[in-house]
């Protein structure tokens, strides 16, 4: 039987884990190792100045200490997985977006990122959502992961090493259409909330940043962004490697 190693960064008791879970239990056997608490935009970060602590909530199912999704997936393939790697390993479901930049905040993203740097093909999935709007379900998600997960244990994994799969779900739509898209750029904006306790010490909450993206000319794919505007699921090809080709030369002649 396919073997699935299950990891997010919303946290082992999240909605979207579960539903994740449910649409796949039937077709491998699923092991899950998540944060014991919500890991939202850790980046792919390991822990190295504490130990973790494996705590088990069910059968083959573990929550990480104060573990980040990295530190989840490096550790389950070192002690759960010592005689054979799983086949692939999935990253979510997230309450949310992960597209553009945002790639590189992402706890969701990271843990498919530490699954490839393992060998071990890993897809990232999201939900889009309207935060404004009560939190809907993971219905969409958990169709589109069943039909990527199917198509890969039919025949194989689509990316080459060290590039994994970044799905993001559009919210809003009645069928499944998928478009193969490239990382847009997201607009950034610096959103910072001053408060003061009763005492009168100040402290801040991060905002949050609105939606919206910068076309890019001369392009003959969608970016992620626009085919979530279209209402199509977005599929990304993440690579790892982050060097700048085009700007060697320009270096070079700096130098």
């Amino acid at each position: 039987m396919k073997e699935i190693l299950i990891s997010n960064d919303d946290g082992y008791e999240s909605p979207g884990l579960l539903a994740l879970i449910e649409a796949l239990r039937d077709l491998a056997h699923i092991t899950v190792v998540a944060p014991s608490t919500e890991k939202s935009a850790c980046g792919h970060s390991l822990t190295l100045t504490r130990p973790l602590s494996f705590i088990s909530v069910g059968d083959d199912f573990y929550k990480l200490d104060d573990g980040t999704p990295s530190d989840c997936v490096y550790l389950a393939l070192h002690s759960l997985f010592e005689e054979r790697k799983p086949d692939l390993i999935i990253s979510g479901i997230n309450k949310g977006s992960n597209m553009g930049e945002d790639i590189t905040y992402s706890g969701t993203a990271a843990a498919a990122m530490e699954g490839v740097l393992q060998g071990v093909p890993s897809i990232a999935i999201s939900q889009v959502m309207d935060f404004t709007q009560p939190m809907g379900d993971f219905a969409l998600a958990s169709k589109a992961i069943r039909v990527l997960v199917e198509k890969i244990f039919a025949g194989d994994f689509p990316l080459n090493e060290r590039e994994f799969l970044n799905v993001n779900v559009p919210y809003d739509i009645d069928t499944l259409e998928f478009a193969v898209t490239y990382a847009g750029y997201r607009y950034y904006a610096n959103d910072a909330h001053l408060h003061r306790n009763p005492r009168g010490m100040e402290y801040y909450w991060l905002g949050l940043h609105p939606l919206e993206f910068k076309p890019r000319d001369n392009r003959k794919s969608l970016c992620d962004f626009e085919a979530i505007e279209q209402g199509m699921v977005s599929l990304t090809p993440v690579k790892l490697d982050m060097s700048a080709y085009k700007s060697m030369e320009k270096l070079r002649g700096w130098l």
